[in-house]
């Protein structure tokens, strides 16, 4: 029961099986109404053929009660009195009485008695009776009962029908409607019922087995490709895609995009591992020579040197160290910072540097966003460091809203950025021009660590060809919420 298989099956025939029980009970149950109300109709035909006799003044021998066996009648007067039963009725339940021996009822006088209508037969004012020589109009009264007819005990449904006599006596007629043959088409279709449901559950189990082993059969190859896949770490494998267009193929080419991510993913985190040994080798190879020089020579110590490939690596080390923690999945605090301060404040720090930088952000407008203020301030410094390399003459930044979001653009006048390398620069490790010295080009984590931050604060990193020439970077994120 722990398989899908196994699980549909069983919940499919447990639908079926409630689904025909119920389709079964209301089949039988109209089937049942129809036959009784067939027996309420016959047995009122003949209580009325009867009640229209004795309402015309027939006498009680006289009265014709044709087919008895399977109608038999009973008539009884005001105080149920037995009049009138059917030859072979023996016994009867079901009725006003359960006698089957007619008693003589007493004399009634030829002339009417003071207060009689001899119009509507009235008796003693009470309306609700049928007048003299009629038949009542009213719906019948029914009942179940039993009767032995020749020694033979049954069903019956009876009708009870009154008719007033010429004389202004009531009576009463009750007769039956055999239910034998309802019970026998009850009981026959109750048993084709229970014969059939067992077959058809079982068919039902089995058609729903074997489409439920068809259906899950390509996710059995996924499972065995993800399988072997986790056994044999080759993530340029791929599991199977049926052609099926369901939610199985759906799911086959998710699994195979996550593969594509996963493997992209590791593919990167390969070269990152290997960039960066790559890059800490060389300043501390560096630093390693100009120490054991200086332990040999001590007068050819190069201090500065040694200090600058010390920085370099403390640069390079804190670059890794926010890449790793970037890669992590590491998301920006919940704090608010305002950018065109932030940009002010990078901007003052550079006061000595080869090229001036020209702020334009409006002192009197706000330009708050949500996020970290450290990292921030890492990406513009980042900005700016990269336009004071390239400029020739000026770089300048600006702060200023954007619909619903704040941009911050750098430009510099350099040579640009030309059109296919610009989402190449973004890539980590990545220099334009592999002539330029390591010290003077960095390292090229840079932008890349600058478009990593924009993404975890929801924005976005571009860079474009400046009005006047150059390259301009264009940091777009959305307003503090």
């Amino acid at each position: 029961m722990r398989s899908v298989r196994a699980r549909a099956a069983l919940g499919a025939t447990l639908v079926v099986a409630v689904a025909l029980v119920g389709a079964g009970l209301a089949v039988l149950l109209v089937l049942r109404a129809n036959l009784i109300g067939q027996a309420d109709l016959q047995a009122e035909v003949v209580a009325r053929e009867v009640a229209g006799e004795l309402a015309t003044g027939t006498p009680y021998g006289e009265v014709e009660l044709d087919d008895e066996e399977d109608h038999p009648v009973q008539v009884t007067d005001e105080e149920d009195r037995v009049v009138l039963v059917s030859k072979d009725l023996r016994a009867v339940t079901g009725t006003a009485t359960s006698g089957v021996t007619p008693v003589p009822a007493p004399s009634v006088s030829a002339s009417p008695s003071p207060g009689d209508d001899d119009d509507d037969g009235d008796d003693g004012g009470d309306t609700a009776r049928p007048g003299r020589g009629q038949v009542s109009n009213d719906d019948p009264d029914f009942s179940d009962g039993t009767a032995t007819v020749n020694r033979t005990t049954a069903d019956y449904r009876f009708a009870a029908v009154e008719a007033t006599t010429p004389d202004g006596v009531t009576l009463t007629v009750h007769a039956g409607a055999p239910l034998a043959a309802e019970q026998e088409a009850v009981g026959t279709v109750r048993g084709a019922m229970l014969t059939g449901l067992p077959v058809l559950l079982l068919v039902v189990a089995g058609v729903t087995w074997l489409v439920t082993r068809r259906a899950l059969r390509p996710v059995e190859g996924i499972r065995r490709e993800m399988a072997a896949i986790t056994a044999s770490e080759d993530l340029t494998r791929r599991v199977p895609e049926p052609d099926s267009g369901d939610e199985i193929a759906a799911l086959a080419r998710t699994t195979n995009e996550t593969l594509t991510a996963l493997e992209a993913s590791v593919e990167r985190q390969r070269r990152f591992v290997a960039d960066a040994s790559h890059e800490l080798r060389s300043p501390i190879a560096s630093l390693r020579t100009q120490l054991e020089v200086a332990e040999a020579h001590p007068e050819l110590l190069d201090l500065p040197g040694a200090v600058a490939d010390t920085v370099r690596l403390q640069v390079l080390a804190a670059d890794l160290l926010l890449l790793a923690r970037l890669d992590a999945g590491e998301r920006p605090g919940g704090g608010t910072v305002e950018l065109g301060a932030l940009v002010r404040e990078e901007v003052s720090q550079r006061a000595g540097d080869r090229i001036a930088v020209a702020v334009e952000a409006p002192e009197g407008e706000a330009f708050e966003v949500n996020g970290s203020r450290g990292q921030l301030a890492r990406v513009v410094g980042n900005l700016l460091d990269n336009a004071q390399r390239h400029a020739g003459t000026s770089v300048a930044v600006s702060v200023a809203a954007d619909g619903r979001g704040v941009r911050v653009e750098v430009r510099d006048d350099g040579d640009g950025v030309p059109e296919e390398e610009r989402e190449r620069i973004f890539e980590r490790f990545v220099r334009l021009d592999d002539a330029r010295s390591r010290d003077d080009g960095g390292a090229g984590l840079g932008l890349a660590i600058a478009r990593d931050v924009a993404a975890r604060h929801g924005g976005t990193l571009t860079v474009h060809r400046a009005d006047g020439g150059g390259a301009a970077f264009l940091l777009r994120l959305p307003r503090r919420s």
